[in-house]
């Protein structure tokens, strides 16, 4: 056979849209520009990007890196049709774990992979991070995309995000100051936030319910709109108060919940005792326990069940705190305390009343 008559492949013909990438990036060139902040370059299309930590105006300072992604909550948005949130989730779930270092959110890079681009679908998604990014007051500098046909179904796609965060020396958290009778304070999440979907979502399926139909919770919104309610940014208001030095320690409140993530910031000699009866269970999780038959032990292990960060603070500074983060628009509560034990690991303790999450008695969990 000559070689004029064999068919002469292209990377299109493979299922790679390079023009459709190259669309992308013009789409999304004006969402990035439009998070530049003091230190940042975000011209996307380079190889690499820089940060000037001098221009940012850090004297000693120390990087803190973090990397995440929004888990199964994807499906929730794919399965909807509904992409514009899921962006800010990334960027939450990366910079909400900087800033309980005490750090700094600088810049954020994302990395969106997906069988077969579609332009309109991926600037709806990058729109998110955007927005994320700006709410967190952190430049988006690049990223990549990837469309590799074979490795994802028809319609589906994944998201990692990557931020790198910067603390003076001085201001690193948790502090070695912290102690028993310390005050806990839960500052209100948004919702579900990015954790706990495959529960969430194997409940949707088992019942037989429309994302697209109003949710059973809220009759203002359809049940997709609703679980996709993106994760609060505590980065703006918690900052201030870091520098304060009134914030001993927080916890970002994700994957395990109370019981597995308070103890990750705490020293081996204290353990968190928290009051479940301390703020009020949001109809999202009222609905979730009810409609599962889910234990309120087994909702403290798995969700955030309405407190999405906890900041630990001297009990003198509580009230100081509680306002300053109630003026820059947190809704916060004292939801329990520090208190010293005897053993070689931190630990964690949830009680509740009788009534407490709809308990019919006193209930209790710890770790």
């Amino acid at each position: 056979m000559s070689s004029s008559s064999k068919k002469s492949y292209t990377y299109k013909d493979a299922g790679v849209d390079i023009e459709a990438g190259a669309n992308l990036v013009d789409a999304i060139k004006p969402m990035a520009k439009s998070t530049r902040r003091t230190g940042s370059n975000v011209d996307l299309g380079g190889f690499g990007a820089l940060f000037d930590l001098k221009a940012a105006g850090y004297e000693d300072p120390i990087l803190v890196a973090g990397t995440d992604g929004v888990g199964t909550k994807l499906k929730v948005a794919i399965d909807a049709g509904l992409h514009t949130t899921v962006g800010i989730d990334l960027v939450a779930m990366c910079v909400n774990d900087l800033v309980v270092q005490g750090a700094e959110p600088l810049f954020f890079l994302d990395y969106f992979a997906t069988g077969k681009l579609s332009v309109p679908e991926g600037a709806a998604v990058v729109s998110g991070i955007a927005e994320g990014c700006r709410q967190a007051g952190c430049a988006l500098i690049g990223g990549e995309t990837a469309e590799m046909p074979g490795m994802y179904a028809e319609g589906d796609y994944d998201l990692a995000g990557f931020s790198v965060g910067a603390v003076e020396r001085g201001e690193l958290l948790p502090a070695a100051t912290m102690k028993a009778g310390d005050v806990l304070l839960g500052l209100a999440s948004s919702g579900i936030h990015s954790n706990g979907y495959s529960l969430v979502r194997r409940l949707v399926s088992d019942l037989g319910l429309d994302y697209g139909a109003p949710a059973p919770f809220d009759d203002d919104t359809s049940l997709g709109e609703a679980l996709l309610t993106p994760t609060r940014i505590y980065v703006k208001s918690l900052l201030p108060e870091i520098r304060a030095g009134r914030i001993k320690g927080l916890c970002h409140i994700t994957g395990g919940g109370f019981i597995e993530n308070l103890p990750r910031v705490l020293p081996s000699d204290l353990s968190a005792e928290v009051d479940a009866g301390a703020w009020d269970l949001p109809p999202v999780f009222t609905w979730l326990m009810e409609s599962g038959n889910i234990t309120p032990e087994e909702m403290a292990r798995t969700f955030n069940c309405g407190i999405g960060m906890v900041a630990a603070v001297a009990a003198e500074d509580a009230d100081t705190v509680i306002t300053a983060l109630s003026a820059a628009g947190e809704t916060v509560c004292r939801i329990g305390q520090l208190v010293s034990h005897e053993g070689d690991k931190a630990g964690t303790v949830v009680r509740g009343a009788a009534g407490a999450w709809g308990a019919d008695a006193p209930w209790e969990t710890r770790a």
